[in-house]
């Protein structure tokens, strides 16, 4: 398995698991953690027996955010690497082929919310708290916003961000920023459940759709039909539809090409 100071690969079932494992500052993102992930995630999407990823932090935190020494020691063009780097590591949760699975376990907050938020689905423990506050220390968290605002609504999105407070594991998953509630002891049982899940269906299938769903989900409803629409007539024509709409008439179970 893949190490690094920062971050470690491990592999369970069809499930690629990659472990924040900077505990003392909380899996801060700084730049060499971002990057760490980025490198990472695309090091686990070559791999075609990944079907999904699990994204996990060691020690009481999943992520406290950014690195705020690191910022307020930022020169010149470092300020813009940051967030540079902070944009492409959430694009690439969104971009890699494998669904992306949060594995939440302590606090989530500012850029480590916005990690929860970018992921495809969210699995969080009873005593995770999640937050964007950085409107009261002067930086306003725009770039969390924008994966916020994706994936709650409007109005609870505004509320943490104007608020800076903390919202618990309940009304995370009220406000649709997680998935499931589960006991500590729990939460990796069940983002490994989600992820074998997953695994049961096509791996081209899963790719098709999540790529689809990014794409559309930001055009106008009848541009995002006529998008839709081309990709599920060539989904339709692909041999892994094409084997499961057999298998489904047949009464059998399907055999997946991959």
């Amino acid at each position: 398995m893949a190490d690094s100071a920062l971050v470690r690969i491990d592999r369970e079932e069809g499930a690629a698991l990659i472990t924040m494992t900077n505990a003392a500052k909380r899996n801060a993102l700084s730049r060499a953690m971002m990057r760490a992930l980025i490198d990472a995630l695309d090091k686990v999407a070559a791999d075609s027996q990944t079907r999904a990823v699990i994204l996990r932090g060691e020690g009481p935190a999943f992520s406290a955010g950014h690195d705020l020494r690191e910022i307020a020691e930022a020169r010149g063009a470092e300020m813009d690497e940051i967030f540079d780097t902070c944009v492409e590591l959430m694009e690439t949760l969104q971009r890699i082929e494998a669904p992306t699975i949060a594995e939440v376990d302590g606090i989530a907050t500012a850029a480590g919310c916005q990690l929860v938020a970018s992921c495809d689905l969210a699995v969080a423990s009873e005593r995770s708290v999640f937050a964007t506050p950085g409107v009261k220390i002067g930086l306003f968290c725009s770039t969390p916003m924008v994966a916020l605002t994706r994936a709650i609504g409007r109005k609870q999105a505004m509320e943490m961000l104007l608020l800076g407070e903390s919202i618990d594991a309940a009304r995370a998953l009220e406000w649709g920023l997680v998935n499931r509630v589960v006991p500590a002891e729990n939460v990796h049982a069940e983002a490994l459940a989600l992820a074998e899940r997953i695994a049961r269906s096509a791996r081209r299938t899963v790719a098709t759709g999540k790529t689809a769903f990014y794409e559309q989900i930001a055009l106008p409803q009848h541009e995002a039909y006529a998008y839709t629409k081309e990709v599920m007539v060539r989904n339709a024509r692909a041999a892994d539809a094409v084997e499961g709409i057999g298998a489904f008439l047949e009464k059998r179970s399907p055999r997946w090409s991959a």
